[in-house]
């Protein structure tokens, strides 16, 4: 088995926006098993062992108590994102709070192309925490019903001085899943950011994903999540080597 250079993990299900095709099921009401000591362990003993990169999603990550202590623990240890949608950081207090305890990248998402006020926040605060010198990019979800309102905010982006190294495209699934040629399309160029399963389903092996219930697989959407054992780097790889991968259809 390679080793494991980069892990996402998902502190919570717990998102004020509660989307209907968060993957993690996420909602208002959601519940985390993660104290923030676990997290650092974690981290601490997978960056010993070869891990390169954290990635810190949710549920929102913002409204997670203890993730600015996590922050500032790890980010001497790994490179650190963090994936929001952004809304907790209109409070000025936690727009400070990010201020003083800066991940190494700060991804905003982009679900609906044809939400003018979701639009307008997301760059409004890309635009802040730019001049806070935090590197800021976006999570574009690309579906299949959105294309072309995707297409045109995607060329209004690139006119407002972004570039294509600060856009991900993800593609939604499900009933939604646009094609790899769609997604293209919607980047508007040859080569582009996207996920390691754009063109065909498989897992990663330098990545895998932990869920808010410490469950751990190759893929945050694939139904074959195997319990942790441990907090550490080996209880993962051993989870890993006993799943039968699962597609997320």
């Amino acid at each position: 088995m390679q080793p494991i250079e980069r892990i996402s993990i998902d502190l919570s299900n717990n998102c004020s926006k509660a989307c209907d095709f968060c993957y993690n099921g996420s909602s208002p009401v959601g519940q985390t098993l993660w104290l923030p000591n676990d997290v650092i362990k974690l981290v601490s003993d997978c960056a010993q062992n070869g891990t390169k990169a954290v990635s810190l999603g949710g549920g929102e990550p913002f409204e997670y108590d203890g993730l600015f202590e996590i922050v500032e623990t790890i980010k001497s240890l790994v490179y650190v994102s963090i994936t929001s949608n952004g809304i907790p950081l209109l409070n000025e207090n936690t727009f400070e709070k990010l201020r003083k305890n800066k991940p190494n990248l700060l991804h905003f998402t982009i679900h609906n192309p044809a939400d003018s006020e979701e639009i307008r926040r997301t760059l409004y605060l890309f635009r802040k925490t730019t001049r806070a010198g935090i590197r800021t990019g976006l999570n574009f979800l690309v579906s299949a019903s959105e294309i072309e309102a995707s297409r045109k905010l995607v060329e209004k982006l690139f006119k407002m001085g972004l570039n294509d190294q600060q856009i991900i495209f993800i593609p939604r699934k499900f009933s939604q899943q646009p094609t790899p040629e769609q997604v293209a399309y919607v980047a508007g160029k040859e080569k582009f950011q996207s996920t390691y399963c754009l063109s065909s389903c498989m897992p990663s092996p330098r990545f895998c994903s932990i869920s808010w219930d410490k469950k751990v697989n190759f893929c945050s959407y694939s139904p074959s999540k195997v319990p942790l054992e441990g907090l550490t780097y080996n209880a993962i790889a051993n989870a890993l080597q006993t799943i039968i991968f699962k597609k997320c259809e």
